[in-house]
């Protein structure tokens, strides 16, 4: 490279650098008006995430960078990562807006790590929250007999005794709790209290930074309409909130959570049993293998109480792993006997069922694995 090519060279990457220094300077202006944007929304009770708005606009600049020869992807995954700060900072902006909310709210269980962040949540919004544990049940019953809402957020094993000592509420206050089961807990609410009842699970852990986008299961018990107060705050977080019946939603989540966490747990378990070096299977993974082994490795990261009380929380669950595990077995008496073409039908009949969300659950993860291929460098 002579001279003058150099001095280009150098002329191009400072140019570079330039856009790079703009672009910041870009994103921090958009911060600041979506800091605006969440205070301006917590005073006009709009909801933290507007599913169509972001559609628009994701739409809008799709189509912007078609026009200038820009990948669309490119612009979509930037936008969509742009967005998430968004919505944490207009979180903390909301909270920033002084609201006073005539409603006693308590969270029995609310310095645990999930019943803290609503705590958090619901004091931000300007309700009146006390906090209140299993211990504690003498010193409580003030704020008890005054409460709109009692939020139970305790483990799974102690959810019963728990709420069998919450008769005595106040008729109009609402009875909820947060265990990944429904039926069970909402039938002993509604037996111990008169007033207003609703199951709700969370489909999210404790460590998030606002609720814009995730997932809340309702299951309403007695009195809880499509637009209660509850229902209408939690969609004012941002949540998604999908009401279901209490018997299905356990069906749902044998499959959603319990089968999901068994064969994790059980893969994680054969890993441990075989001991392979873990760096030298890193060393020759792709992006979707590295990113399933990551997986695996998070969930070992964390309690393994949470799990096992999710697990061997319903007594359901037992049948739904046999029949799981009887399936495995088919398909390893394919590959025992060299049925390569009964292998294949089997696969074909999955596909099938899987229909046209097969390719969408494609483009999907598509995307999350280029993100990964960018995060394991």
């Amino acid at each position: 490279m002579n001279s003058e090519q150099q001095a280009k060279f150098n002329e191009v990457r400072d140019g570079i650098d330039e856009v790079d220094r703009e672009l910041v300077e870009l994103i921090a202006r958009r911060l600041d008006l979506t800091g605006e944007v969440g205070k301006l929304k917590a005073g006009l009770q709009l909801p933290l995430y507007d599913p169509q708005r972001e559609t628009e606009l994701i739409n809008d600049k799709r189509q912007l960078a078609e026009k200038r020869g820009v990948s669309p992807e490119l612009i979509e995954d930037l936008l969509r990562r742009v967005m998430r700060e968004s919505y944490i900072n207009q979180s903390k902006s909301r909270a920033k807006v002084e609201t006073v909310i005539d409603k006693n709210i308590v969270v029995v269980g609310g310095r645990g790590k999930l019943g803290s962040l609503f705590v958090k949540l619901f004091k931000e919004s300007g309700y009146n929250v006390s906090v209140l544990e299993t211990g504690e049940w003498d010193d409580g019953q003030k704020s008890l007999q005054e409460a709109s809402l009692v939020l139970v957020s305790v483990p799974i094993k102690v959810t019963d005794e728990v709420i069998k000592q919450l008769s005595g509420l106040p008729d109009d206050c609402v009875l909820a709790d947060l265990t990944s089961i429904k039926l069970r807990p909402l039938k002993l609410m509604l037996e111990v209290h008169k007033g207003p009842v609703i199951g709700l699970h969370p489909m999210f852990g404790p460590g998030i930074n606002h609720l814009a986008k995730q997932n809340i299961v309702a299951c309403s018990g007695r009195r809880i309409e499509s637009d209660h107060w509850l229902l209408e705050q939690l969609r004012l977080w941002g949540a998604n909130v999908t009401m279901i019946d209490a018997k299905q939603h356990d069906e749902l989540m044998g499959i959603v959570q319990v089968l999901r966490h068994f064969s994790t747990i059980a893969y994680g378990y054969h890993l441990k049993a075989e001991d392979p070096e873990l760096q030298s299977v890193l060393s020759v993974s792709s992006p979707i293998y590295r990113l399933e082994l990551a997986m695996v490795g998070r969930l070992f990261a964390q309690d393994s109480g949470l799990y096992s009380d999710i697990i061997f929380s319903n007594p359901d669950n037992i049948p739904m792993i046999k029949r799981f595990i009887q399936r495995l077995n088919e398909l390893l008496v394919m590959l025992e006997n060299k049925d390569i073409d009964g292998f294949k039908a089997a696969f074909a009949e999955v596909t099938s069922w899987f229909g046209s969300s097969a390719d969408l659950f494609l483009q999907e993860s598509n995307r999350m694995l280029s993100r990964a291929q960018e995060s394991s460098r």
